[in-house]
């Protein structure tokens, strides 16, 4: 990675997995259709005795295929949660068009190169 870049450049997507409540936000607004999600739902014990119990999706897949990405941003954009990030990460080329495919420990990894004080 070169440490001449760009301010602003666009290199890879990072996902804060943390962050991500697989609202489906970024996938269906992206004019590609290269993100896909799978999750389920479980129920959270209420935190206090009287409480109800909360349903809260888990996120189980996520990925994106790089392949087709236009890299527009309107993913990172419209998550209302942070969980996506421009990352300078660019070198992640592959002789195989199906490495371009992302999956979250990809994903997770690329948010090492993300600025902190984002």
């Amino acid at each position: 990675m070169s440490e001449s870049l760009p301010p602003r450049s666009r290199g890879s997507i990072g996902l804060l997995e943390a962050n991500c409540t697989s609202c489906m936000l970024c996938a269906r607004e992206c004019p590609d259709w290269c993100i896909y999600i799978d999750s389920h739902k479980e129920t959270v014990p209420p935190p206090a005795a009287g409480g109800r119990a909360k349903v809260v999706h888990v996120l189980d897949r996520f990925a994106i295929d790089f392949a087709l990405c236009m890299y527009c941003g309107i993913c990172i954009e419209v998550c209302p949660f942070d969980a996506l990030f421009w990352s300078p990460e660019f070198d992640y080329a592959s002789s195989d068009v199906l490495g371009l495919t992302h999956e979250r420990p990809q994903l997770r990894a690329t948010m090492a190169t993300v600025r902190s004080d984002l």
